[in-house]
């Protein structure tokens, strides 16, 4: 049978139902199996990978039939189960063994899948869809999360956090865990603050664009350009990120102009800079005086305000601006 996900709080675990729960919305599925099956069983929950399952049958029949494996009621959870399953679940299901409570957790399944048209057509089965979170949905998860823990959080600063985990309920949580440790002791969140705690700034080719603009890669940061549709927030992302990358260059600028050797200055840097982005970061030294670089970083903040001014004309302020430094000389 079907049944939607909400609706498995009237279902009783007790009767011994098999489970599959597919699609992409990982984050909601693991949700439930924390809280709807584990919640019950505590210990005695037991994790398998469909391979490890499919390589050793014997073991796997042989640790379902002891008795001395499980003592009275017990979970199976098979994880990234697919068609190649389906053989061994009906002879399980035919086996009738009592106080057996059975969870397969599956990515997307076509309709015309075996073990989902098993498990959709057999009555002693439930099959339950998840399928990605709307906006809303996610919105409410994140005011919950800070409302419950008496955090100001800006509403801009929401909508980025929800716009970025594209409909990913499992990334928006982790997300919100890194949030949550970084938050003991404050009641407001800067958007900063989310930029550098979260992953976010990499989406979109963010880094990337600034980066290339940083380094004076006229055809690169054009072309990131014209491949992205941005949106207010995704501008407001990406002038946070040149000033997070513009502070640096700062003070990497100073340790040149002092005389320091170019590898030197970016290999003492800390925090340390990844080995994969040390090539770029040398042409943005090469590509900018710490004079212009103070100037860089006021204009920048000019353009925040100006952005956040004229909502309507944002993606063209930025770009307009990204287009000057990328093509003006200024080292």
């Amino acid at each position: 049978m079907i049944i939607k996900y909400f609706e498995l709080n009237k279902v009783d675990l007790n009767k011994n139902y098999f489970f599959l729960l597919h699609g992409e919305n990982q984050g909601l599925k693991n949700e439930l199996i924390e809280n709807k099956f584990k919640r019950n069983y505590l210990e005695k929950s037991y994790n398998y990978d469909e391979n490890e399952i499919l390589n050793n049958k014997e073991n796997f029949y042989d640790n379902i039939l002891s008795n001395s494996f499980f003592e009275n009621e017990k979970l199976i959870i098979i994880n990234r189960a697919t068609d190649k399953i389906t053989n061994i679940i009906e002879d399980i299901l035919e086996k009738k063994i009592t106080d057996l409570v059975l969870v397969l957790n599956a990515n997307t399944l076509e309709k015309r899948s075996k073990i989902r048209l098993f498990f959709e057509k057999n009555k002693e089965t439930i099959s339950i869809p998840f399928y990605e979170d709307n906006n809303q949905t996610l919105m409410a998860i994140v005011n919950n999360f800070f409302r419950s823990r008496k955090i100001l959080i800006a509403q801009q600063s929401i909508n980025i956090l929800v716009n970025r985990c594209r409909g990913d309920r499992q990334n928006l949580n982790n997300e919100l865990q890194k949030i949550e440790s970084f938050i003991l002791n404050k009641n407001k969140i800067e958007i900063d603050d989310l930029l550098k705690l979260t992953n976010l700034a990499e989406n979109y080719n963010v880094s990337e664009l600034v980066d290339s603009c940083l380094a004076k890669n006229k055809r690169k940061t054009i072309n990131i350009l014209n491949e992205n549709n941005y949106s207010l927030e995704d501008c407001i992302i990406i002038i946070r990120t040149f000033l997070i990358k513009s502070k640096r260059l700062l003070k990497l600028s100073t340790d040149y102009e002092n005389g320091k050797k170019i590898k030197d200055v970016i290999s003492s840097y800390k925090p340390p800079i990844f080995w994969k982005d040390k090539a770029i970061v040398e042409d943005q030294i090469k590509s900018w005086s710490y004079i212009n670089v103070e100037k860089l970083i006021y204009k920048i903040n000019e353009i925040e305000l100006l952005i956040k001014k004229n909502s309507d004309i944002a993606i063209n302020v930025l770009s307009n601006f990204i287009i000057e430094q990328v093509t003006s000389a200024n080292n």
